[in-house]
């Protein structure tokens, strides 16, 4: 146990906890155990719905996750107290077990990579951890988080014994210094799971990293990665940022302001500095990636219009600035914006029934053509309540969803990964849902949880 209080030691000054993870019993079948992260298919309850076929009455994260296409239902109430229920009922009937203090290293296959990506589940420490759009923390957004979407988050976090992430952070590790030697190794380690996801998404393989020398060499590997001078020398500022947040930043930011209300709870206890340091809400169960994975691709993140009046949106455009142009289909739409990415100005393709194009900003003032777009669209919607916005992952979901009757689908151009740190640093968050990292079937899926209460 020393062993591992010095090895917590060592990781805490880079904003890491070692976890205590739980994973399904021998028994719990790991194909319907395993869903896929709660914000993908949001448009598309047709997709849950087959989920749930699936599962039927097996335990399965299904039940302990919140997905996002029932947010607006009117059961959310009675839906969230049955997540939380079905937490404690998968504890007493002893559905998942602990592994104990540890890391897992995680390989996904899909069929969309050539290669695996390569993935590790740590805790990170919510301390180090702030989503303000102008945030200089060590773990920091890469997007503006919309408050507004908290809530809800928060009443799901709120009471609940467990935590399931599909949280995803990133580290610059142009080097490939830390997960790539330890994946070298990994058929030294105990594997864990292995098997196929649902829904044809591809391959989950995990192992057990819980060697305290283990465990003190990847704490090695990371440090240079914090070291303040070399940081400095290649951005020009000493605001370290260690891991920034690649998915679920509004999940991680649903952590940190639980962690503020569970730290004005235990104001004034007799063990409030013990509390205060151990706490289990105080971290949060993530993934670390690197972001030169060979098998992470990075996508923008498409946009649908619902009951969408087109002319009047077009000249909302033209107002703005833009010029449109026709294709003959959406394929070549999204084809000729594709390879706009690396050109002047800022080039979006639309979709809709019967319609394609592209749309042009010659002189945009935003880095971004996803700032660019988002700020026509936030008024936009403003000033026409009636017409709806969805944020879409694949350009075949996106496809299908704009060519139904009323809507439009917007297709953004590809993200530079390799510029994704330096943007960060040096303009703060980037526009919501400016990327994705990967499809839909190729999201995180639940399997990993960790207790977040005493």
């Amino acid at each position: 146990m020393a062993e591992l209080q010095d090895v917590q030691g060592c990781f805490g000054a880079l904003g890491i906890r070692v976890p205590e993870i739980y994973l399904p019993a021998g028994g719990v079948d790991p194909g319907t155990w395993a869903v896929v992260a709660c914000d993908q298919y949001s448009s598309e309850r047709e997709y849950w719905e087959a989920a749930a076929e699936k599962v039927g009455t097996k335990p399965s994260t299904l039940n302990l996750i919140f997905p996002e296409c029932y947010l607006e239902d009117s059961d959310k109430e009675a839906r969230i107290a049955s997540i939380q229920a079905a937490m404690k009922e998968y504890l007493s009937r002893g559905y998942l077990k602990s592994i104990g203090p540890g890391f897992v290293l995680v390989e996904r296959k899909t069929t969309y990579e050539p290669v695996p990506r390569v993935g590790l589940m740590i805790s990170v420490d919510l301390e180090k951890y702030v989503y303000g759009a102008d945030s200089r923390s060590l773990i920091r957004p890469t997007e503006g988080t919309i408050v507004e979407r908290l809530p809800p988050r928060m009443a799901i976090r709120r009471g609940a014994p467990l935590e399931l992430p599909h949280i995803m952070v990133l580290m610059d590790d142009p080097a490939r210094s830390v997960l790539e030697p330890l994946y070298a190794r990994r058929n030294y380690l105990a594997k864990l799971y292995d098997f196929d996801l649902m829904s044809n998404s591809g391959h989950v393989t995990g192992w057990r990293v819980s060697d305290p020398a283990l465990l003190e060499t990847l704490c090695a590997a990371l440090k240079p990665l914090s070291d303040p001078a070399a940081f400095e020398k290649k951005y020009g500022t000493r605001d370290l940022l260690l891991f920034a947040v690649g998915d679920g930043n509004h999940s991680l930011a649903t952590a940190k302001a639980i962690w503020e209300e569970v730290k004005a709870s235990l104001r004034g206890r007799p063990d409030e500095a013990r509390l205060l340091g151990e706490h289990p809400a105080r971290f949060a169960l993530v993934e670390l990636l690197n972001i030169y994975d060979e098998g992470l691709p990075f996508h923008p993140i498409h946009r649908v219009l619902f009951k969408v009046d087109g002319k009047k949106f077009f000249e909302t455009l033209r107002a703005a600035g833009a010029s449109l142009e026709r294709c003959s289909t959406a394929r070549e739409a999204f084809d000729l914006c594709d390879r706009s990415a690396d050109k002047p100005g800022h080039t979006i393709a639309f979709t809709r029934s019967g319609e394609a194009g592209l749309i042009r900003f010659e002189a945009p003032s935003a880095t971004l053509a996803a700032g660019t777009i988002q700020a026509i669209l936030d008024p936009y919607l403003k000033a026409n309540p009636e017409t709806g916005i969805d944020y879409i992952h694949g350009e075949g979901s996106l496809e299908a969803l704009a060519g139904r009757p009323g809507n439009l689908g917007l297709y953004l151009p590809p993200v530079d990964k390799a510029s994704f740190f330096a943007t960060v640093i040096r303009n703060g968050a980037m526009p919501r849902k400016t990327f994705s990292m990967g499809e839909a079937p190729e999201k995180r899926f639940y399997m990993e949880s960790r207790r977040i209460s005493l």
